[in-house]
Parts: C-alpha cells; sequence; structure tokens
C-alpha cells in the first residue's frame, strides 16, 4: 500500500466509529489541556512573583541586623544575645562607598492617625526622600522633604488614605496627628496597590529622625542600598560586609540579601512547581494512551474480517502494522490539537479573571504535551498492530 492510501484508509477508518473516536480524542485532548492550563498557571505565578519582587527597586541590596545561618536565626538567639543594632551612622557610612548610588535607612511601626474627625491605625515608613527612587514609588501630589530640613514635621499619605481623610482632594498642607506627634501633608503617593506584603496605599511616610523618635528607638529595621550598575553588585556586598565587620568590631552581625539572589531562589522555586504539576497533568496522557491501547485492541478482535481480506488480497504484515499505528496517530494527533486550543482558551479565561496573573502557557509545555500525546498515542497502538500483522489470513476470514 501506497503511503497515501494508508492515510486515507486510516483516516475513513477513524471517521467510520464517531463515538469510539470522539471518546478517545477527549481524553487525549483533556490530557493536553490540563498540561497547558496547569503549566501556564505555574509560569504565571513566577512571572507575577518576580515582577512584583522587582517592583521593589532594582540594583538592590538589603541589610538587615543579625547574621542569618543555615537554621534561619541569629546565631547568639539561644544563649540570650541580641544582634547588634544598625543606625543611621551605619547608613551613611555605606553611603559614602563608591558603588552605592543612593540608600535609604528604614523603619517600619504602627500607630494612629487622626484628621479631620477620623482615625484609624496606619503602617508607619521612616526613611528619607531617596526611598522613592530606591522603591520606584512615585507621588501623585506635592513632594517629600524637598522644601525645609530633613527635620520638618512632613508626611506623605497613601493614595487610599488620602481619599479617606481628604475626599475633596485638598490633602496638600493639611495638619494631621500620628500618636501624640503633628505633621503637615507634604504629597500623596500614587496608586501602588498590593507589593510584598503590604499596600502600599494604606501607608504613611515620614521623616527617619521623626519615625525614629514616634518608635522610641535608635535602631533601624534595615537598610536599602542601591548600587550604581548590575555588574557591581557583587563588589558592593563584599565592600558593604567588611565596612560592617569593620563598624561592628570586628563582627560579622549583618545578613546581606542581593535582589539577584532572591530573584532566583523564586525563579527556581517556581520552575519546580511548574514541572511538577506539568508531570502530574502528563499522567492523565498516559491514561488516554491506556484508553487507545484498549479500545484498539477490541478493535482488533471486531476487525478479523477486514484484516484477513487484506492479507488474502497480498497486504503484508507491515502494511497492517503501519495502518494501525496510523490510525493511533490521526487519534492522538486531533486530541492534541484540540487539547491545544481547549489549553489556550482556558488560559486566556484565567487572563481575563485575574489580569494581574500573566498565564501565559510557556511554548515549550504547548510544544512538550503535542509531542507526548502523539507518542503516547503511537507507543499505544504498537500492540495492537503487531496483534492484528500477526493475524492468519484464513482463520481471520472463517471468524476464527
Amino acid at each position: 500500500m501506497k503511503l497515501q492510501d494508508i492515510f486515507l484508509f486510516s483516516f475513513k477508518t477513524v471517521t467510520s466509529y464517531p463515538t469510539r473516536s470522539f471518546l478517545i480524542i477527549l481524553a487525549m485532548a483533556l490530557g493536553v489541556a490540563a498540561v497547558v492550563v496547569l503549566t501556564a498557571l505555574g509560569d504565571g505565578a513566577r512571572r507575577f512573583v518576580i515582577h512584583r519582587f522587582s517592583s521593589i527597586g532594582t540594583n538592590l541590596i538589603i541589610v538587615l541586623p543579625g547574621r542569618a545561618e543555615t537554621a534561619g536565626s541569629f546565631p547568639g538567639a539561644s544563649m540570650g544575645q541580641t544582634p547588634r543594632d544598625l543606625t543611621l551612622e551605619d547608613a551613611r557610612w555605606l553611603g559614602q562607598l563608591h558603588q552605592v548610588r543612593r540608600y535609604a535607612p528604614l523603619n517600619v511601626g504602627t500607630a494612629e492617625l487622626a484628621a479631620v474627625g477620623r482615625l484609624r491605625d496606619v503602617t508607619i515608613l521612616g526613611s528619607t526622600a531617596d526611598l522613592f527612587p530606591i522603591r520606584h514609588m512615585e507621588l501623585a501630589q506635592g513632594s517629600f522633604l524637598a522644601h525645609g530640613s530633613q527635620y520638618s514635621a512632613q508626611i506623605i499619605l497613601g493614595a487610599e488614605l488620602a481619599e479617606e481623610f481628604f475626599p475633596e482632594g485638598n490633602a496638600i498642607g493639611q495638619r494631621v496627628r500620628l500618636a501624640d506627634r503633628r505633621f503637615i501633608v507634604s504629597g500623596v503617593l500614587a496608586r501602588q496597590g498590593e507589593t510584598m506584603g503590604f499596600n502600599s496605599d494604606e501607608i504613611v511616610i515620614i521623616p527617619i529622625d521623626h519615625a525614629q523618635a514616634l518608635l522610641d528607638t535608635t535602631s533601624l529595621f534595615r537598610i536599602l542600598v542601591e548600587v550604581r550598575n548590575r555588574n557591581d553588585i557583587s563588589s558592593a556586598k563584599q565592600a558593604i560586609r567588611e565596612l560592617m565587620i569593620q563598624r561592628h568590631d570586628g563582627e560579622e552581625d549583618v545578613s546581606i540579601i542581593t535582589q539577584d539572589a532572591v530573584l532566583a531562589t523564586f525563579d527556581r522555586i517556581f520552575r519546580a512547581l511548574t514541572l511538577g504539576v506539568a508531570g502530574i497533568a502528563a499522567i492523565s496522557l498516559a491514561v488516554a494512551g491506556i484508553l487507545i491501547m484498549n479500545v484498539m485492541l477490541v478493535a482488533v478482535s471486531q476487525r478479523t474480517d477486514e484484516i484477513g481480506l487484506l492479507k488474502a488480497i497480498g497486504a503484508p504484515g507491515s502494511d497492517i502494522r503501519r495502518l494501525f499505528l496510523t490510525e493511533a496517530a490521526w487519534l492522538s494527533l486531533t486530541g492534541a490539537i484540540f487539547g491545544f486550543m481547549l489549553g489556550h482558551a482556558g488560559s486566556l479565561l484565567i487572563r481575563l479573571a485575574y489580569p494581574q496573573l500573566p498565564a501565559w502557557p510557556p511554548v515549550w509545555a504547548s510544544l512538550a504535551s503535542i509531542v507526548i500525546a502523539l507518542i503516547t498515542g503511537i507507543l499505544a497502538g504498537l500492540l495492537p498492530a503487531a496483534r492484528a500483522a500477526r493475524l492468519d489470513p484464513v482463520k481471520a476470514l472463517s471468524g476464527r
């Protein structure tokens, strides 16, 4: 038989059993769609987290008090010791390193904000004006520490707080009370939403000195350092470590986290997660392959007359094998194509329902699911094809 004849004959055989073919195609399509959708979710989650983390700044190094060991805690904690505090003086020394473009000392706390007869608890960030370019934060109105000294009692309101306390949009220049201290609103943050665990639309930002006085502390929560370019990150990290050891009496008692290291960790975790869910979904392709095998084994017994006739008129066993393998290929390829379309449609629905989640199916997953479906179908057709090729034409025609 010519190759063209094998394709046409096997195609007609597949279409002559519509219900059986539809069920096999459906099983294969669902398996491929599951792989496409789940890998889209996994890769979308990876991109979402990395984008969110990247939005807090670029070329960023974070300095925290206390040296984290493999156990994740400061080594002296079990003996009742506490890590040496980070201070504003430490931050100023870091700012003198030639690799550092800018730095922002940071304190975090909570207090009660009151104005125009309203009050609520808010998260406080105490820092300097350099926090805004480092963290890629923008002001919708006003400025921060641009007018007056570093010690002026200015406050920046998050977008939602400004709307809640001053719905008429006249927040700039208003006086508010934060805990027991009074501040003048000098700016309003542009809307940014949630970033790495807190809602930047519901925070207030005040000068670092006022924050330390209000929170009754001289230590810093952390220091954010922006290096001049990506190539400086490694040398800047080493320079920061050496400077902190020198300032802290020879002890390495700070943790230095680079943005690249955190992003690489997230990337590895979510890639492993994506591969894991893809592997789980691929099991359904194996199930579909077993279904193809079972159905085609039954088809061999039902089509003995047809096989016997083909062999009686001179068709060799190799042609019979090719016919059955081509049927399996038709079924699995059709199922893979429909599954591909179904998976992409499901991914589109996810993106429409959750616009913030970039659930785009990876190209490798789409191609791999089609190839695996095709291979699975052909492998599943090997046993029925071999059994059909071994049939004796006389016995097959006599129904024995």
